[in-house]
């Protein structure tokens, strides 16, 4: 089989990968509709691959058109699994829109930028002057409910396997539980519900790579967001794991156990 990643990191896992930079797609191009899987391009390569060259993509389509815009992801869930989507308002920034939203929320609660990641665009609005300010750099208002959590759970998936599940802890008086933001990893008692509700959202949506962010309120989980390209902190030997399960994806290597010759990881409450 003949595989081509454009993000060599990404694939330290996977042997036998040729490597093109993706400025230099198009010096290859024979070369890659040859080509069996292309791994990883970055977001603006997926359409000419895909539609140009008609080549199959890893992660999939859809783990890259949801997983690049926070609304458009919102959107799928709340038509998915509203039940499991945390009170959510995406508008306009007109004063009657921020009226109805301070309304409906009350203060605090969580605004987030549209295109963002590791907690960075993710902001507690305390006061009408902070949602000003906030809408004053933002075309679209993206405002949460806060809910009473002092920790989240991420969960990697790949091809629908569960590859790690972990909560991430908020330091103290913090609102973002993101490692890089200073949260804690915790591996005791992961809630089945939310590995559940992980693998749903995977498998209906044909998310194939991505790091679910899921909390639980009184025993139901509610998901964040997904994100394509996860850190990979709290993941034991992630190169090689992850690689495996992108080659069983891949159909590269068959076989449903792991590379210690063990079973996919299974997780109990």
């Amino acid at each position: 089989m003949k595989l081509i990643t454009f993000d060599v990191f990404r694939t330290l896992g996977i042997p036998g990968v040729r490597y093109i930079k993706p400025e230099r797609m198009y010096d290859h191009l024979e070369e890659i509709r040859q080509a069996d899987w292309l791994l990883f391009p970055e977001y603006w390569q997926v359409n000419a691959l895909v539609y140009g060259l008609g080549a199959r993509i890893f992660p999939s389509l859809a783990s890259y058109h949801l997983g690049h815009d926070k609304v458009q992801q919102t959107r799928a869930f709340l038509a998915l699994c509203p039940e499991h989507v945390p009170p959510t308002e995406i508008r306009g920034t007109s004063r009657a829109v921020l009226d109805r939203v301070e309304a409906r929320f009350g203060y605090p609660f969580i605004a987030k930028r549209i295109k963002s990641a590791m907690g960075e665009g993710v902001r507690l609005i305390a006061s009408r002057r902070d949602l000003d300010d906030h809408v004053a750099e933002e075309p679209v208002l993206y405002a949460q409910a806060r809910l009473p959590i002092d920790r989240d759970l991420r969960i990697v998936l790949v091809g629908g396997e569960v590859i790690a599940a972990y909560w991430r802890v908020t330091p103290l008086e913090g609102y973002r539980a993101n490692v890089s933001q200073g949260g804690r990893i915790d591996h005791a008692a992961i809630p089945e519900a939310a590995i559940d509700l992980a693998r749903r959202l995977a498998r209906e949506l044909d998310i194939d790579h991505a790091g679910f962010d899921i909390a639980m309120v009184d025993g139901h989980p509610y998901v964040f967001e997904f994100n394509r390209l996860f850190g990979n902190q709290g993941i034991a030997d992630s190169s090689r794991r992850i690689g495996a399960a992108i080659r069983r994806v891949i159909g590269l290597d068959d076989d449903d156990r792991d590379p210690d010759g063990e079973p996919p990881l299974q997780l109990t409450a």
